[in-house]
């Protein structure tokens, strides 16, 4: 969360950002538009914000099943739904904070986003623990 939260600053803002993911963009596509630069940076950027809410539902869903994780348990939806409620929960005051950067801005979309990450991490996780007979 402190690392979602730092991030969240200026120095994760789309000017700062753009600044390293658009000269890569550049470097592989030289012939590239300002427009689809900036279109490929927006999608990567997303793209970080689906993973890191994907790994925090994992890391809220690791915990609770800490002391217990070796154990071949049965999925616990219950337990889902917690680290589901906690990842939505932070990225509503992670959008929330950002209004207080002048470099960023909150937005509902970000926490849909956000949101959507930790779900398909979760989802994620349920089958590859079914896959690997996990639970």
């Amino acid at each position: 969360m402190m690392l979602i939260f730092t991030a969240s600053g200026d120095s994760g803002s789309f000017q700062r950002s753009s600044r390293i993911i658009g000269p890569l963009v550049e470097f592989f596509y030289p012939n590239i538009s300002p427009e689809n630069r900036d279109y490929i940076v927006f999608l990567v950027r997303k793209g970080a914000h689906l993973t890191e809410y994907a790994i925090l539902a994992y890391l809220v869903l690791r915990a609770q099943r800490q002391a217990r994780w070796s154990e071949k348990r049965p999925w616990r939806w219950s337990e889902a739904g917690v680290s589901l409620w906690v990842a939505m929960f932070y990225a509503s005051t992670d959008e929330f904070h950002q209004t207080f950067v002048a470099s960023r801005e909150g937005c509902l979309r970000d926490v849909l986003i956000d949101s959507s990450g930790a779900v398909m991490g979760l989802v994620a996780l349920w089958i590859l623990g079914r896959l690997f007979k996990r639970w």
